[in-house]
């Protein structure tokens, strides 16, 4: 199997990410599903692509086989929806949690800062998770109303709102 070397590398590896804010999103594929990410990345301006990783979950097998998604990019007041989506027993997908449905079949977070709809470019499995690559086909949000108020970012096991500096 491993050896402790490669062990305590990986416990380091942890410790270092945890210790390294990140953005919040949740990603959305018609059935509804969906899961929350902190590995979301711009990965390309032109054509517009971002990445993310998945470890493996229902969510994850059902988001990687859609052909195509939604990634909403969570902003401060997201906490609880984030929480939900990040556990297997979370209320999803409630009215009151902001979601609406695409003609597609991605839900949408209204209240989130931006929603980026993507096709799946690739796919790299790496150990235990996998990375996607995605072309957006679509921004949609932020709505001309929303006011950018602060930031929501996973730090060391955690969900934290900063307000706007």
């Amino acid at each position: 199997m491993f050896s402790s070397i490669e062990t305590a590398v990986g416990e380091q590896f942890k410790a270092a990410f945890r210790r390294y804010p990140t953005g919040v999103a949740i990603i959305t594929a018609p059935g509804p599903v969906g899961l929350t990410a902190s590995s979301v990345a711009s990965v390309s301006a032109d054509p517009p692509a971002l990445s993310f990783s998945v470890m493996d979950s229902v969510s994850a097998r059902a988001i990687l086989g859609a052909p195509s998604f939604v990634v909403n990019l969570l902003g401060p007041g997201s906490v609880a929806v984030a929480r939900a989506f990040a556990g297997h027993d979370g209320p999803r997908f409630t009215p009151d949690q902001g979601w609406e449905m695409l003609p597609t079949g991605e839900p949408i977070l209204t209240g989130a800062l931006a929603a980026l709809r993507g096709t799946p470019l690739r796919n790299v499995p790496v150990g235990t998770s996998t990375v996607v690559v995605a072309v957006i086909d679509a921004v949609l949000g932020p709505s001309t109303d929303h006011t950018y108020t602060g930031h929501l970012v996973y730090h060391n096991r955690d969900y934290i709102e900063t307000p706007q500096t």
